[in-house]
């Protein structure tokens, strides 16, 4: 496999730097090809150098693939976070930086890929003239067109299309969430094609545009090179990353033609071998009007078995005296204490294992109302409000918003109103960031709490505390 891979990155008509950053080349031993398409996040100071971060570390950690290679990929993702949120805590210019990426090592060998991705970098596959889109966009308008609520030309000019869940530098401790990282697997056929890309191809060439470039038969330097030209030509408002991997091994011609793809498998019962020495069975036409004398026809039989089964059926359905089947008309929700805005609450921030919860306005377009704190007792959790998201007690409540217990080691809150509450934040450890928090009618917008120390000296200082206020909010990514 000669000239099969080939990438190429633009800064694009808008941007004036360019925060894009790619992988595409051999492994050390020449078995894999690495792919991988990194978009940074953080302006100018901070979104190349994460992205540079995570391409240094995965180049790096797969030098040598092997054994199991989706293991290898995550560990050097995680690596790649530690660094990329290690930087931020020591330079606080680059505070706000981080990256999205999707990888994949291609297995040439073997005729497979593997792939992992977070963010909203995106993997296609070509194959016989048809583009599928492998991953899935981690994010709120990725998320309504993958499950179909958006067609793709409104999701390309959603105001949110940007508007990320899920990134390298977004929190530590990652290795605790096995779903924080998209991960497969797939066959790479004779003539197959996979393109990594930045958003910035996809928020401007639709798929269809893409599908036709990559089935033509340029080069795929001319190909990406096309691809980028489309992007820039449609305006070229973000940074253009492009990542083409081709299988060019000759197609095997086939007997009869396959399956499409798009079509279900259907399974047919599998039929015994003979032995090679067994001689096959020839039935004389004698022998065919004696079984057709003296036997019953195989049609007969079933015929006969269908109508016994139909008969069962009639009998269990409707003249068993003791067999009911029952359809519930509606689902009922077991009454509680909780406002429905609160048990609309707790059900997102329960569902997945995710480290990140991410509240739209579109879901909570009233206020969440409280009958209890929210005790935040998880090590690592990021609460981000998308849109007016604002707390307020119940009437009868008068306990502080959210409670963060001492054992908390990550706890950052982005973006909500706390409104109503006597006590807004009540914490327990410093592990706590705020992020344009606005409190409203708090008389104390957080506590610190200190822990149950009975009959003991205290020594130290809260000088590592650190809150102000603000005439604008600040919304992190």
């Amino acid at each position: 496999m000669a000239n099969n891979f080939f990438g190429l990155t633009d800064t694009g008509r808008v941007r004036g730097n360019n925060e894009d950053a790619f992988i595409v080349q051999l492994s050390a031993d020449g078995e894999y090809i690495l792919a991988a398409a990194i978009d940074g996040v953080g302006g100018y100071s901070g979104g190349e150098i994460a992205a540079a971060l995570a391409r240094e570390t995965i180049i790096d950690q797969l030098a040598k693939p092997g054994g199991n290679i989706i293991s290898m990929m995550a560990e050097a993702l995680l690596k790649a976070n530690e660094k990329i949120y290690q930087e931020k805590i020591e330079v606080r210019e680059h505070e706000s930086m981080a990256c999205v990426l999707t990888l994949a090592v291609v297995d040439v060998k073997n005729n497979e890929f593997h792939y992992i991705h977070v963010g909203d970098t995106r993997l296609y596959l070509l194959r016989d003239g048809s583009l599928i889109k492998v991953t899935k966009d981690q994010s709120f308008v990725g998320y309504l067109e993958d499950s179909g609520r958006l067609t793709e030309e409104a999701a390309m000019s959603h105001p949110k299309r940007n508007e990320i869940n899920k990134a390298l530098g977004f929190n530590t401790g990652l290795e605790n969430d096995i779903d924080y990282f998209e991960t497969g697997s797939s066959p790479f056929l004779p003539g197959d094609m996979i393109l990594l890309c930045s958003d910035g191809l996809t928020d401007l060439v639709p798929r269809k545009d893409i599908t036709q470039i990559l089935s033509s038969d340029s080069g795929i330097e001319v190909m990406a090179q096309e691809l980028i030209d489309d992007a820039n030509s449609k305006g070229g408002k973000d940074n253009i990353t492009v990542v083409l991997v081709k299988n060019d091994r000759p197609v095997q011609q086939q007997a009869v033609n396959p399956v499409p793809a798009s079509k279900k498998k259907v399974l047919t019962p599998a039929v015994p071998k003979r032995d090679q020495d067994d001689e096959p069975d020839v039935v004389s036409e004698d022998a065919k009007s004696e079984a057709g004398k003296n036997g019953t026809p195989l049609s007969i039989w079933l015929i006969i078995l269908c109508a016994a089964l139909s008969l069962v059926i009639i009998y269990i359905l409707f003249l068993h005296p003791k067999t009911q089947i029952s359809v519930p008309e509606k689902v009922v929700i077991a009454d509680t204490a909780e406002s429905s805005s609160e048990q609309l609450f707790y059900q997102a921030l329960n569902s997945g294992t995710s480290d990140t919860l991410v509240l739209n306005d579109s879901s909570f377009r009233q206020p969440i109302i409280l009958t209890r704190s929210i005790n935040i007792n998880r090590d690592t959790l990021y609460i981000l409000a998308r849109g007016k998201i604002a707390f307020q007690p119940d009437s009868v409540f008068a306990g502080p918003a959210f409670r963060i217990p001492a054992s908390a080691k990550n706890i950052v809150l982005n973006g909500m109103i706390i409104d109503g509450f006597e006590v807004g934040i009540e914490s327990q450890t410093k592990n706590l960031k705020l992020i344009g928090i606005q409190f409203l009618d708090c008389p104390v917008p957080v506590r610190y709490q200190f822990g149950n120390t009975p009959d003991r000296f205290m020594n130290g200082s809260l000088k590592e505390i650190f809150l102000k206020a603000d005439s604008l909010q600040t919304i992190q990514p």
